[in-house]
C-alpha cells in the first residue's frame, strides 16, 4: 500500500498545473491537426455516410480563425456564465450563515442513533456550497461522535466519504451540475451543434444516488470502520457542542417561508396548462423553468441569503450583500485562468475534427467487440475513477475527455447525459483515497488533532473500505437505473439517436 501510494503521489505530482496542462494540451492538437491533413487522416460519419477530413489549424484559414475567436472562444464557454451565477447566489447564502447554521442545525438536532446517517447526509448537501463540507462539517462530526463516547475519527471518516466520495449525489442543485453541463454541451457539438445538456440532466438519479450513498457508507462505518478504530483511548478532551441561538432559529424559521413562497411560485408556474413558466406549446421539458435553472437558482439563493442576513445581523446594509457576491467572485479568480485554456483546447479539438475522429473509430471499435451497455458502463466507471487518482479536479477531468467520451456514447446510441452520470460516479468514488484532492492533506491535520500518529497511510486504509462500496454499490445502482430505462433528469433521456 505504501508503495502504491508513493507511486500515485509522485505520478500526480508530476503532471502540470490544470491551466498549463490545457494550454499543452491546445498545442498538442494543433501540431495534430497538421500532422491529420499531411497523412491525410479521414473516417466516414455513420449519420449521413460522409467523408470527415481532419482539419488543419496551422494552415492560413487556421490561424486566422484562431486569432478572431481567442476571446469568443473564453466567453461563449458554456460552463462559464452558468458557474458565475450560481456562485453570485450560492455566495450570498454562504456569507449570511445560512448555510453554516442549516448544517449545523440539523446535526446537533439529530436523535444519536440517527447520527451516523445524519452526519453522511449533510456532508453530501454540503457540496452545493463548495468548500463548507470540509470546513465544518468533517470536524464537526469529529466533536459530536466524540461527545457521544464514541471515535472521533470515524465519525470524520463518515462525513469525509460524504462530503468527497458522494460529491456528486445531492438532492440540491450545486455549482458542480451547470459546470459539467457546460461541459457535456460542448462535447455533445462535435457530433449534434444544436445539443444541449441541461443543468438539471442527472437531477433524478442525483438525488436517489444521494439516499444510496447515505445508506452504504452509513453501513461501512458502522460495521467496518468503527469496530476497526475501536473506543478512543486518546487524551484529547470532549468539545461542547454549539447549539443554534434563539436568532440563528428565528432566521431558519424566515428562510422556510421564503423557500415556501418560492415553491408556491413554481407550482404556480408549472401545474396549469396555461402556466407563466411553461413553453409556448404548453410542455415543460425545455422550458424556462428547466433551461433557465440557473437565473432561479440564483434568485432563490439570493432571497433566503438576505432574509437570513438581515435576521441574524450577518447583513446590515445592501452593500454587504454585494460584497457576498464579490468575495465568491475572488475565490474562482484561479478557475478563470483554467477555463481560458480550457476553452481553446475544447474549441480547437472541436475545429480540427480530431475528436469527432476518435469518437468514430473507438465507436466501430466498441461496436464490433459488441460489448454492450452494462460492460461499457462499467469500463468507463473503472476508467474515471482510476484517472481520479492522478488528477483532482472534476471539471479540468471532464474537459479533458468529455470530448471523447460524450461522442463515443453518441454514436453508439447513448446520450450525453448517461456519459455525464457514468463520469460522475467514476469521479466520485476515489476522491476519498487519491493524495491529488485538494483537501487531501487537511483531512489529516483533523485526523492528527485525535492521533498524532496519523498519516497518509492511516487516512487512505480507513476510507478504502469507502471507496470499493461505493464502487461496486453506485455502479450496479446506475446499471439498474439504465436497465429500467428511468429517466436520468428533466428531459434527459438514456439514449441517442442522429
Amino acid at each position: 500500500m505504501g508503495r502504491f501510494l508513493y507511486f500515485i503521489e509522485k505520478a500526480g505530482n508530476a503532471l502540470p498545473h490544470p491551466a498549463i496542462l490545457f494550454g499543452l494540451l491546445a498545442l498538442a492538437t494543433l501540431i495534430l491537426s497538421a500532422l491529420g491533413a499531411f497523412f491525410g487522416w479521414h473516417a466516414t460519419h455513420p449519420a449521413n455516410g460522409e467523408q470527415v477530413d481532419i482539419v488543419n489549424l496551422l494552415s492560413r484559414e487556421g490561424i486566422h480563425r484562431i486569432i478572431l475567436y481567442l476571446v469568443t472562444n473564453f466567453t461563449a464557454f458554456a460552463p462559464l456564465g452558468v458557474v458565475l451565477v450560481a456562485l453570485l447566489g450560492l455566495g450570498v447564502a454562504e456569507s449570511s450563515g445560512l448555510i453554516r447554521a442549516s448544517i449545523n442545525y440539523m446535526l446537533v438536532k439529530t436523535p444519536p442513533q440517527f447520527i451516523t446517517f445524519m452526519v453522511i447526509f449533510a456532508g453530501l448537501l454540503s457540496n452545493a456550497a463548495s468548500e463548507i463540507g470540509y470546513v465544518l462539517v468533517i470536524p464537526l462530526a469529529g466533536i459530536i461522535f466524540h461527545s457521544l463516547g464514541r471515535h472521533p475519527i470515524a465519525g470524520m471518516s463518515a462525513a469525509f466519504a460524504g462530503v468527497s466520495g458522494g460529491y456528486s449525489a445531492n438532492i440540491l442543485i450545486g455549482t458542480i451540475d451547470p459546470l459539467l453541463a457546460g461541459l457535456s454541451t460542448e462535447a455533445a457539438h462535435i457530433i449534434d451543434p444544436d445539443y444541449y445538456v441541461l443543468p438539471t440532466a442527472n437531477y433524478f438519479f442525483m438525488a436517489v444516488s444521494t439516499f444510496a450513498v447515505t445508506i452504504v457508507c452509513t453501513v461501512v462505518t458502522v460495521k467496518w470502520v468503527e469496530p476497526r478504530l475501536g473506543k478512543y483511548t486518546g487524551d484529547v478532551p470532549r468539545e461542547e457542542i454549539e447549539y443554534p441561538t434563539a436568532l440563528e432559529k428565528k432566521g431558519l424559521i424566515r428562510v422556510g417561508l421564503v423557500v415556501l413562497a418560492w415553491v408556491i411560485l413554481l407550482l404556480i408556474g408549472l401545474l396549469p396548462e396555461n402556466g407563466f413558466l411553461r413553453c409556448d406549446d404548453g410542455t415543460v421539458l425545455g422550458s424556462p423553468a428547466l433551461k433557465g435553472f440557473i437565473a432561479l437558482l440564483f434568485l432563490a439563493a439570493c432571497s433566503v441569503g438576505v432574509v437570513y442576513g438581515f435576521t441574524v445581523g450577518t447583513f446590515t446594509k445592501a452593500e454587504d450583500v454585494i460584497d457576498a457576491m464579490s468575495n465568491s467572485m475572488k475565490t474562482i479568480a484561479s478557475y478563470l485562468v483554467l477555463v481560458f485554456f480550457a476553452a481553446q483546447f475544447v474549441a480547437w479539438f472541436n475545429w480540427s475534427h480530431i475528436g469527432l475522429l476518435i469518437a468514430i473509430n473507438g465507436a466501430s471499435m466498441l461496436k464490433e467487440a459488441n460489448i454492450g451497455l452494462v460492460p461499457l458502463i462499467v469500463i468507463f466507471v473503472t476508467f474515471a475513477a482510476c484517472l481520479n487518482l492522478f488528477m483532482g479536479s472534476a471539471a479540468a477531468k471532464w474537459a479533458v475527455i468529455g470530448p471523447v467520451f460524450v461522442p463515443i456514447f453518441m454514436l453508439l446510441g447513448y446520450s450525453p447525459e448517461l456519459a455525464q452520470a457514468v463520469y460522475r460516479v467514476g469521479d466520485s468514488v476515489t476522491n476519498i483515497i487519491t493524495p491529488m484532492m485538494s483537501y487531501f492533506a487537511l483531512i489529516i491535520v483533523y485526523y492528527q488533532k485525535y492521533d498524532k500518529n496519523a498519516g497518509i497511510g492511516t487516512l487512505v486504509a480507513t476510507m478504502l473500505p469507502f471507496s470499493i462500496a461505493l464502487y461496486i454499490s453506485w455502479t450496479l445502482l446506475l446499471i439498474g437505473w439504465v436497465l429500467l430505462e428511468l429517466p436520468l433528469g428533466p428531459g434527459s433521456p438514456l439514449y441517442y439517436g442522429m
